[in-house]
């Protein structure tokens, strides 16, 4: 036995030798390569340095390089003073040449590459940096743009250039445009529901029309301005959900698909953002005590994230959804314009319209209340036509809607 196990042993110990050996010559293969790539590293990293520090001591002399760069020209200076031959220029002659340079600092340099130090030119005029700005003589209280404190946004406009300056932070994507006689043909229409999500979409529909009504109140005879305001202030919060859900989830799957949408995003949030509009507007004529505004985060709260869960689930579902639930809203809209014409809402007969509605619809000057709701239901039933349209099409279809026209023919 004893001289059958020396044999193994000894292969045994030969192999873990052999092993040993093979790790040690791997391990110095490794450490030479990686101090090959060091070093190559560091020349590549020094010539890039040094090709940076040249270009910003070349853009330092013509008077163009910011502030913020000026460190890059003074590492420059330090790399030519450590490389100078013998009997050049000291380090401290250098830096001090540079120092006498003039760096210019206005906030556009990259749009012009001309100093901007004419006084008289109104480019400069408008972008240049106050100099006074942050100092005891500056006056930090009117910080505006014509004073040149900030340099302006591009797409902002100026007081002068229209004739709605209250209203220039209203960044409207799309304004919907209606005439008086397509506003007045909008009436109540209902899509049959002829597949499963379609019914079960309906009856989700009117489930929820019937307990709000029954909860709130709301039937012929019953409503006037104050109960009229508050029902569409809460409807509004609730309509301007679906849109911008559906326009999320779609942009997230475009991103992690690296696929285009085929233009269903844009119309699903311009719809989010009219709807939103279409509060801002009666906001100007009733504020939400509040209970309401109790209610409306309860309910954003719950809306939303039941839409959410619905639309990774089934979008048909989702889109036939707010297209039903848009044709209760053009019912809704219809039965008030019935009772402004029986003038059983007398507030509302010379009631001026907020001059958000005006900018937004481009109404005219002397609208009315009544013109107002004309608007806002030709909103809804383009909604209401859009998500039945969505509803019946593959979510990868193109969007058959033209930007910027809400007409539904």
């Amino acid at each position: 036995m004893r001289h059958r196990v020396q044999p193994a042993l000894r292969r045994e110990i030969s192999r873990s030798r052999h092993a040993r050996e093979s790790h040690r010559v791997y391990a110095r293969a490794v450490c030479k390569d990686l101090v090959s790539m060091l070093r190559g590293a560091q020349r590549c990293s020094s010539i890039f340095t040094r090709q940076l520090a040249g270009r910003a001591a070349a853009l330092a002399q013509s008077q163009i390089l910011p502030a913020s760069l000026a460190p890059l020209a003074v590492l420059r200076t330090t790399l030519a003073a450590d490389t100078a031959p013998a009997g050049a220029g000291s380090p401290s002659t250098t830096f001090h040449s540079f120092q006498a340079q003039s760096i210019h600092t206005s906030a556009v340099w990259w749009a012009n590459p001309s100093p901007l130090d004419d006084e008289d030119d109104a480019h400069t005029k408008e972008h240049k940096v106050v100099k006074e700005a942050g100092t005891p003589d500056g006056d930090q209280k009117s910080k505006k743009f014509d004073e040149g404190f900030i340099s302006p946004h591009r797409g902002s406009a100026s007081n002068d250039d229209d004739d709605d300056g209250e209203f220039l932070c209203l960044y409207n994507s799309e304004r919907p445009v209606y005439t008086t006689e397509y506003a007045e043909s909008v009436k109540p229409r209902h899509k049959d529901p002829e597949k499963f999500h379609e019914k079960t979409a309906l009856w989700a529909v009117t489930a929820m029309r019937s307990s709000f009504d029954l909860f709130t109140g709301y039937g012929p005879g019953r409503m006037n301005e104050g109960k009229w305001l508050q029902r569409i202030v809460f409807l509004e919060t609730v309509a301007g959900v679906p849109g911008m859900v559906g326009g999320m989830m779609r942009h997230m799957r475009s991103l992690r698909s690296m696929r285009r949408d085929n233009g269903w995003i844009h119309t699903l949030l311009e719809e989010a953002e009219n709807e939103r509009m279409h509060l801002l507007t009666f906001l100007e004529l009733k504020q939400p005590g509040p209970l309401l505004r109790g209610f409306v985060l309860l309910t954003q709260g719950i809306f939303f994230n039941l839409y959410f869960l619905f639309y990774l689930l089934s979008p048909k579902h989702c889109h036939a959804f707010v297209g039903y639930l848009e044709e209760e809203a053009v019912k809704t809209y219809t039965h008030c314009l019935e009772e402004i014409d029986a003038d059983m809402i007398p507030e509302w007969k010379d009631k001026k319209v907020p001059e958000i509605a005006k900018h937004y619809w481009k109404m005219k000057p002397d609208a009315s209340m009544r013109d107002l709701i004309l608007n806002v239901r030709a909103d809804e039933a383009c909604h209401s036509h859009v998500n039945h349209t969505f509803a019946a099409m593959k979510s990868h279809d193109d969007n058959p809607f033209v930007k910027g026209n809400h007409m539904v023919a």
